[in-house]
C-alpha cells in the first residue's frame, strides 16, 4: 500500500481545537482546511471490462506435444495505473479504492496507486499438461473496474469523483480448432493469431 505522508502543523495552530476525524493539516496557503475521514460513499456507474494486453506469436505443433512455453508480447504501449479523479480531503486515493473494494465485496484487494501494469518484464504462458497438436493461441488480459462515487461527510458539500483500477490479470491458451473463447479478449486474440476460418474465430 502507498505510505501516508505525515506533516506537522505550525506552532501557531496549537491553540486550534481539533475535532477527531474532522480536521487535518494540508498543504497550500491555508493549513486549517477541513477534512473528513469517516464519510459515506455512494457508488454508481460501476463497469467491469477486460482489455487484451499481450499476445503470443501464432503457435503450431506439427506433432503431439505435452508441454509448451509461450512468450507473451505487449499489444501496445499502454501502462495502466489506478487513479482517483478527486480524492476527498482527509482520504487518500488508496482509501477510496479500498472503499470500492468493500462495496464490490471482492475476494482480493483492488489494485492501489502503488501498482502499475505494463512496465513489467515480458510474461510467459506455460502449459505442462495435455496433448497439444495443431494451431493454438495464447494471450494476456487485465480486468478493469471503473466507478463513480459521491462522498458525503458532515455538513460539507458532497464530493464527486471517479475511480479506475483493476481486480486481476490473467492469461489463456486454447486450440484454434476449439469453440470460441467465452471471454471477449480470447475471441480477439483468436482473430489476431489463428488461421483464417478457424472455429475459434467464428463468433468474434
Amino acid at each position: 500500500m502507498r505510505g501516508i505522508t505525515r506533516r506537522t502543523c505550525a506552532a501557531g495552530l496549537a491553540a486550534v481545537v481539533m475535532v477527531a476525524g474532522l480536521t487535518a493539516c494540508t498543504g497550500g496557503t491555508d493549513d486549517r482546511a477541513e477534512a473528513c475521514t469517516d464519510g459515506t460513499y455512494t457508488w454508481s456507474g460501476v463497469q467491469r471490462s477486460e482489455k487484451l494486453t499481450e499476445l503470443a506469436d501464432p503457435i503450431f505443433f506439427e506433432k503431439t506435444t505435452a508441454s509448451y512455453s509461450a512468450k507473451l508480447k505487449r499489444v501496445d504501449d499502454t501502462v495502466y495505473r489506478p487513479t482517483v479523479s478527486v480524492p476527498p480531503k482527509g482520504v487518500d486515493a488508496a482509501g477510496v479504492i479500498k472503499a470500492l473494494g468493500r462495496h464490490l465485496k471482492v475476494e482480493e484487494p483492488l489494485a492501489d496507486p502503488t501498482e502499475t501494469y505494463g512496465l513489467e518484464d515480458e510474461h510467459y504462458f506455460e502449459s505442462a499438461t495435455g496433448d497439444h497438436k495443431g494451431a493454438y493461441y495464447a494471450w494476456g488480459y487485465i480486468k478493469l473496474v471503473d466507478a463513480d462515487f459521491t462522498y458525503t461527510c458532515g455538513s460539507g458539500e458532497p464530493i464527486k469523483g471517479h475511480v479506475r483500477t483493476w481486480d486481476g490479470t490473467g492469461s489463456g491458451f486454447l486450440p484454434c480448432a476449439s469453440e470460441p473463447s467465452d471471454i471477449t479478449t480470447g475471441r480477439d486474440a483468436a482473430v489476431r493469431t489463428c488461421p483464417e476460418g478457424s472455429p475459434a474465430t467464428k463468433a468474434a
